[in-house]
């Protein structure tokens, strides 16, 4: 057995109690105040930690020993969560919010994620009434699990090349679904392999004309039972498997599945209809707008920030967590090594991911608004915002997943050794994170679509050459309001001195300055060239994306920074700390593309020319470091804000008492391997490789 050797009074472990106080003593903005604007309002902080509580002391969310699972016993374990959760809504009479908000906080990539996210979202907005009324109550309380179908084994983001067929039959009002080839194959699909009953089919729909030709009116979408209700065995006609484990075994409890349709007929009336529909004799009725049945991807995409920024939390609280705790390397006066949260080369990599998760998680609020604000208008056919929200949230969506995984890694590197373990909290969250700059839009193919748009709003204003002399910059759209920069002919960057890195409209401004003038090279090298600039330049859609949504993000920085000024909750220590959050991420997010900015000489620095100094960008480094250093002493209290338990980051590196060397050991005696001195390898491998190497080397002493 495991040594019964306790730890529990080591000097070390004190120490860390000693220096998470210490640290929060330090901490002069008020932690309930911060994490009630966190939480948009005191009475959601208090939703949420009731909630908590709930999942932290029932035995069905223990996360005791889940390292050590098979993938088997954790997708079975995630199904017993899920079941709990809608065990819990009926008793404790939780709405459907507080449903979801439980199943967010479990931090596991569960099979209900894509009913919620997906399924249900989708079919409540594009079903016809008929199938609302019978489906959407049992949608609601799981007496159905969907899934949605829409990747194939040989096409993902290119949805118009999906293989996968709805062919309609005039003679039995019918579709066909059918999987014609091996590439057809759904593929990827969340809750599919063993769980989903029914799910929303994307395929390409098929319909006879006057000579019984089929004519391709490109993919649709269909409601499909896929499992008996009573057995839960494949419908027939249906084949269905899970797909196997995943990079970092990741998403280990989901179970992405794959499927194969042989010409399996469903009613006509399981057409998701609302918009786009068929008559009974096979005539195309076009939906009122081209991409309308965008707004269930637009749902997702927009709860991906928000996930984005909790995400980073989570890592940021963990990182700076265990940075205060661990001592390394020289010794102060006190004869301790110094803890590592006080070395720049650590906290200037950390802060700003602190800053990061702040701006995202409120850029996640605002976006649910936009996207709740077209949602009404869609429900009226109104769909002037639809292009609008389509463009920013292909843009955000990758913006904020590459952000995310970077992030995580960084945060999980600045552990050093034990950040590689699981136990730190981070590597398991980065492995669920990893595909989320795949799925829901490849990121350099949504690069594509947001550079496409800035492009279409440039040609748009500027279509002979010269702004069009009665065109309102006003009327720009939060996303393109950059190129009102453009429609001045003796418009220019603002001059900039040091004092400049420390005010946030310059900043902005700068931010805009950098996308408008990417996006007016772009639209003339385009030109110029004749040819698509993918073959000219292959990076320009990805840099022109980026700069892109970044100046729409600093917009809402703008915003966030009136927000604050309005708040009356806060204080103004708490105001002045979170201003600081906004400017660090301002300044980083000109510091991470500043060969933009030198590109098209926007950084105007005559001061400093005149003065000698050749490089513009080591006053901006200055000013990032000034401020990484003064936010320092408000990072502790600036994570426990975020309001993460200790049963939420399930983390040994970041408890919050500080006790961060005592959790790793403890931790470390719950390894299977621990509970025998010998293992069971020893007989079978390790005592005949030892025996026939001590005889090898006898021999050989001999010769």
């Amino acid at each position: 057995m495991a040594s019964s050797l306790s730890l529990a009074n080591h000097d070390a472990s004190l120490q860390n109690k000693i220096d998470m106080s210490n640290a929060r003593k330090r901490t002069t903005v008020d932690v309930a105040v911060m994490r009630d604007f966190v939480y948009n309002g005191h009475n959601e902080w208090l939703r949420k930690e009731k909630i908590i509580e709930v999942l932290s002391k029932d035995p069905v969310f223990s996360k005791e020993g889940r390292d050590f699972m098979t993938r088997t016993e954790k997708y079975n374990r995630g199904l017993r969560m899920i079941n709990r959760v809608s065990e819990l809504e009926n008793s404790l009479g939780w709405t459907k919010e507080e449903s979801r908000l439980a199943m967010h906080s479990l931090d596991e990539a569960l099979p209900i994620s894509l009913h919620l996210t997906a399924f249900e979202p989708v079919f409540l907005a594009q079903a016809s009434p008929s199938l609302l009324s019978t489906y959407a109550p049992l949608a609601a309380k799981l007496g159905i699990f969907g899934c949605y179908l829409q990747t194939e084994l040989g096409h993902g983001s290119n949805v118009s090349a999906l293989e996968t067929t709805a062919t309609y039959i005039p003679e039995t009002r019918e579709f066909e679904i059918h999987s014609p080839t091996l590439t057809s194959s759904k593929w990827w699909i969340g809750a599919l392999g063993k769980t989903a009953t029914h799910g929303v089919v994307q395929a390409k729909l098929l319909l006879p004309d006057k000579k019984s030709n089929l004519k391709d009116m490109g993919p649709h979408l269909f409601f499909m039972q896929l499992r008996s209700l009573e057995t839960h065995k494949l419908m027939p006609g249906i084949i269905a498997g899970d797909i196997g484990p995943k990079a970092f075994a990741g998403f280990a409890a989901t179970d992405n599945g794959f499927a194969r349709f042989d010409h399996v007929r469903i009613s006509k009336e399981n057409m998701l209809s609302k918009f786009a529909q068929v008559s009974d004799k096979g005539e195309y009725i076009k939906p009122p707008h081209a991409k309308i049945s965008y707004g269930g991807m637009l749902y997702i995409r927009s709860g991906m920030v928000t996930s984005a920024g909790w995400l980073i939390a989570r890592a940021a609280t963990i990182s700076i967590r265990y940075a205060t705790v661990r001592r390394q390397g020289n010794k102060g006066p006190d004869g301790l090594e110094f803890q590592v949260i006080t070395y720049p080369s650590l906290y200037s990599r950390l802060m700003p991911i602190l800053a990061r998760a702040y701006v995202y998680i409120e850029m996640g609020r605002a976006l649910s608004r936009s996207f709740n604000s077209m949602s009404a208008r869609l429900a009226t056919g109104d769909t002037s915002l639809l292009a609008e929200l389509h463009a920013t949230t292909s843009g955000l969506k990758v913006l904020c997943t590459t952000a995310s995984v970077a992030d995580a890694e960084s945060a999980r590197r600045s552990m050093g050794g034990h950040g590689y373990s699981v136990f730190s909290g981070i590597g398991r969250a980065y492995a669920d994170l990893v595909p989320s700059v795949t799925f829901e839009g490849e990121n350099f193919v949504l690069d594509q679509q947001a550079a496409r748009a800035a492009l279409k709003a440039y040609r748009t204003i500027f279509a002979s050459g010269k702004a069009v002399t009665s065109f309102d910059p006003a009327s720009l759209p939060p996303s393109t309001s950059y190129l009102r920069l453009l429609i001045t002919s003796d418009s220019q960057p603002p001059l900039l001195t040091s004092a400049s890195w420390l005010d946030a409209e310059t900043l902005i401004v700068l931010l805009e300055w950098r996308a408008a003038a990417l996006v007016r090279d772009f639209t003339t090298s385009a030109a110029s060239e004749k040819t698509d600039m993918w073959n000219v330049d292959p990076t320009i859609y990805q840099r022109v994306s980026k700069a892109a949504t970044e100046a729409f993000v600093a917009g809402q920085v703008r915003e966030m920074f009136k927000t604050v000024d309005a708040n009356n909750g806060l204080g103004a220590k708490e105001k002045q700390v979170l201003k600081k959050l906004y400017l660090l991420f301002l300044l980083t997010t000109i510091e991470t593309s500043l060969s933009d900015f030198l590109a098209f000489g926007l950084l105007r620095m005559p001061d400093f020319i005149s003065s000698g100094v050749t490089d513009p960008t080591r006053s901006l480094r200055r000013a990032i470091s000034a401020l990484c250093k003064e936010i320092l002493p408000e990072a502790i209290g600036l994570t426990d804000a975020l309001g993460l338990s200790d049963w939420e980051l399930d983390s040994a590196l970041a408890p919050y008492d500080g006790a961060a060397y005592q959790a790793l050991w403890d931790r470390a005696q719950t390894e299977p391997l621990n509970q025998e001195e010998i293992p069971n390898a020893y007989e079978e491998s390790i005592k005949p490789m030892l025996q026939r190497g001590q005889k090898l080397a006898k021999v050989g002493a001999k010769l």
